[in-house]
Parts: structure tokens; C-alpha cells; sequence
């Protein structure tokens, strides 16, 4: 009999007894199940914590946290915490940020915190009658969502506005979204925007009519956009068999085709987000979120381009801007739970989220500018070689005073893969 996951009151169970069920489940080893079991504490968080963070917990699952290092963002250095599993984005980060710092370092600046709410109305007899009656209550609406969080609104936070769209034709007939625009100070803001738009929603549905379903923030946080731009001098690129005026025209012309083509697009920005999920998941903050509403940005248009802009000035020294939405904070969920997202806060030691949201999209312009960079001189492969090196003699088994041998074998022969890592250890296991 095959076994079921159905499985009633798995998140009564105490820890041990999930991971029990488990491993009769999985069938897994003494030693798979230690992996687990024995993790009182893994990166900074311990199981406990990890307990009340979310649903169901067997374990702790860790990812390697570096830092970043040369960065100068508005005139201040910083020390950037990143955590991911990828190797190279660290040390490229690094890199370019290093390139950016010969040309004055990266200037950065940001939007207010202003975040949208969203209500879907349904079932509305005349909806732009609706809409007028709606905008006319604005102060009345605004008031009660004020009324939700007097914490926030006292720090200077709360209900800007109310914005009301008439959607005529959908899958499901007319209906009305009514934008509730938001000060969200320096958190996130999802848990205090939802909680307004709840206590709104019968008083919209009294004045326009209709029915409310969907009461619930948006990813899309166009009005809360962060930006940076950095220059690196043409000199500052020249590299062996690459002068500087080929690497920074290579940049530019990789980055036209990211403008024009949406397969390119994709794989571009999706460099720029592998610094900018970075330091969004190492200060505890909602990388998915960044991750929905920068690829809405990039598509704004209709089409799907690059997030950020490489050019050259009248100097011939390249340039590049990037800006894109980026609601993060530095105040509840994550951020105040996790130890580990604590102390990354620590390090970067910033002191509102908007300069946290100016130092995540300088890092994710640094990051843009190393991939460009490999792939306008000596290709993605060469500087990535190495590290996926390591890990693939890792995992193939080699001890940590084999690994380097295992390395030098395969980035010679350039043949950097798992079967050829087991094959170079099996040999030098059998000649020691």
C-alpha cells in the first residue's frame, strides 16, 4: 500500500513527530533524518523560531550569507549582506561595484512608500455613477482606513488617497477597483494596507451598490519605485586582450538587444534580480513580491524589456541607470523575527526603508553590470567556471583537501560537469 499524504492534524503534531511521519513517508535514512532532527539552530534562526515563523516545520534550511564589499552609494560605504546559493553573483557584485566606485560610486534616490490597495466591486446597476458617488465620500473612507493602524498615521504614515477605475467588460461582467493609496512609512506594508481595506469594504459596497470580493494589496508598486545610476570610466573596463572603449560598446550593445528582444529581456533582468533577491531575502523581506512587481514594471508597456539602461556619454565612459518598484522594510514580519535578517539590517546600517531600497537596486545595477560585463569580454563561463566547479567536486564526493586538485582538473580541460568530477576523484582516491 502506497503511502497517503493526507494526513489530519499534521500542525498539532509536535516537531519530531512531523518529521517521523516523514521519513516513513520518504523513506528516509538515519542520516537524512539527522540532517533534520539535530538542527536546533542553523543560520542564526533556531528550530523553534523557525516553529512560529511558519506552518508544518521539520527543519531549518540555510543558505550561504556574504557581503558584498566596495560599494559607495550617495557618497557612504557600505557593507552589503546577500544570501543565495549561486556562485559568482557575490563576488560580481563586488566587482562592479568596485568599476562604479572609479567613477564616483553609485548615486541612488526613491519614492515615498506609497503603496495601492485594491477592492473589487461587483454587481454595480450604473458603474460610473458609482464612481462619482465613491470619489465624493473620499474623506469618509479615507478617515475610517486611517482609524485601522493610529500608530502608523501618528509616524507621519496612513491613507493618502482613494482612486476608483470602471473596468466595463470582464470575464465576469462590469465591475469597479477601487485604489486605496497608501503611506506605508518604513514597512512593507502588506499586513496594515489589508487590514485597512477591510474595515473600507462594506462602507464601498454601501455607497456604490454593489457586492465587494477581492480586498487585497498589490505587487505592483509602481508608486514606490527606487532608482540608481552609476558611471565606470572606459579605463576602468580595459581588461587583457579587451580595451576599455570594446568592453563598455560591448556592454551597450548587449544591453539594446535586452531593449528589443523579451528572450534576452527575461535572462537580463533576471541577473539584476539575482542581486536584488540577494539582500532582499538576507534583510528578511519579501523577495517574491519584488519578484512579481519588478517583471509587472518590465512589462508595463506591453512588452517585456530590460529594467535598467546602459549608454555611453559624450566621454565615451558608460553609464547605467536602473529603476524599478521596491517595497521593502526594515520594520515587522521577517525583518524583526529572523536573528540572522536582524543583524544583516545591522550590518548594512541603514536607517529607513528607502535608503534599504536605494542600497537593494544599487546592488542589483552592480549585479546587471558584472553579467554584461563577462559577456561583452570573456564570455558568462570563464569567471563562473571555477565556483560551479567547486561544488560540482563536492558533490561528487571529494574531500575538502581533494576539492582543489578536482577544481584545476576540470577548469583545464574545460569540462566543468558531475561525471567528470566523480571520474577525477575516483582517480585521485585510487592513487592515494
Amino acid at each position: 500500500m502506497s503511502p497517503t499524504s493526507r494526513v489530519s492534524g499534521f500542525y498539532r503534531m509536535p516537531r519530531v513527530e512531523r518529521l517521523q511521519l516523514v521519513r516513513e513517508f520518504a523513506n528516509l535514512s538515519d542520516d537524512e533524518v539527522a540532517l533534520l532532527a539535530d538542527q536546533e539552530t542553523a543560520a542564526g534562526l533556531t528550530a523553534a523560531q523557525g516553529d512560529r515563523m511558519i506552518e508544518n516545520v521539520i527543519g531549518i534550511y540555510g543558505l550561504p550569507l556574504g557581503i558584498a564589499t566596495n560599494f559607495q552609494i550617495n557618497g557612504r560605504d557600505y557593507l552589503v549582506p546577500m544570501a543565495i546559493e549561486e556562485p559568482s553573483v557575490v563576488a560580481g557584485a563586488s566587482f562592479a561595484a568596485r568599476l562604479v566606485r572609479d567613477g564616483g560610486g553609485f548615486q541612488a534616490g526613491s519614492d515615498a512608500p506609497i503603496m495601492v490597495g485594491q477592492v473589487q466591486i461587483l454587481d454595480v446597476a450604473d458603474p460610473w455613477a458609482a464612481r462619482f458617488q465613491l470619489l465624493a465620500a473620499r474623506k469618509e473612507v479615507l478617515a475610517l482606513a486611517n482609524r485601522q493602524d493610529p500608530v502608523i498615521v501618528r509616524l507621519g504614515g496612513g491613507a493618502r488617497d482613494l482612486e476608483v477605475r470602471v473596468i466595463e467588460s470582464s470575464a465576469v461582467g462590469p465591475m469597479l477597483i477601487v485604489h486605496l493609496i497608501y503611506d506605508v512609512r518604513d514597512a512593507m506594508g502588506a499586513n496594515t494596507i489589508n487590514t485597512a481595506l477591510e474595515a473600507i469594504a462594506p462602507l464601498l459596497a454601501r455607497i456604490s451598490g454593489g457586492r465587494t470580493r477581492l480586498r487585497i494589496l498589490s505587487n505592483l508598486a509602481d508608486r514606490r519605485l527606487a532608482r540608481a545610476r552609476g558611471i565606470v570610466p572606459m579605463a576602468s573596463l580595459a581588461q587583457e586582450g579587451f580595451p576599455g572603449e570594446d568592453v563598455a560598446q560591448g556592454i551597450v550593445e548587449a544591453y539594446a538587444m535586452a531593449a528589443a528582444d523579451p528572450y534576452r529581456a527575461a535572462t537580463h533582468n533576471k541577473g539584476i534580480m539575482n542581486g536584488v533577491d540577494a539582500v532582499t531575502i538576507a534583510t528578511g523581506n519579501d523577495w517574491r513580491a519584488i519578484e512579481a512587481g519588478a517583471h509587472a514594471y518590465a512589462a508595463r508597456d506591453g512588452a517585456y524589456r530590460s529594467l535598467s539602461r546602459w549608454e555611453r556619454n559624450a566621454a565615451g565612459d558608460l553609464v547605467g541607470t536602473l529603476e524599478m518598484p521596491m517595497a521593502v522594510g526594515i520594520v515587522g514580519g521577517a525583518t524583526k523575527v529572523h536573528p540572522v535578517a536582524r543583524l544583516a539590517l545591522k550590518i548594512l546600517g541603514v536607517r529607513t526603508a528607502r535608503e534599504l531600497a536605494e542600497v537593494i537596486v544599487a546592488v542589483g545595477l552592480a549585479q546587471n553590470l558584472a553579467a554584461l560585463r563577462a559577456l561583452a569580454a570573456e564570455g558568462i563561463q570563464r569567471g563562473h567556471m571555477a565556483l560551479h566547479a567547486r561544488q560540482l567536486a563536492i558533490a561528487a564526493g571529494a574531500p575538502p583537501e581533494m576539492v582543489d586538485d578536482v577544481v584545476a582538473r576540470m577548469v583545464a580541460e574545460k569540462v566543468v560537469r558531475l561525471d567528470r568530477a566523480q571520474e577525477i576523484v575516483k582517480e585521485l582516491t585510487c592513487r592515494s
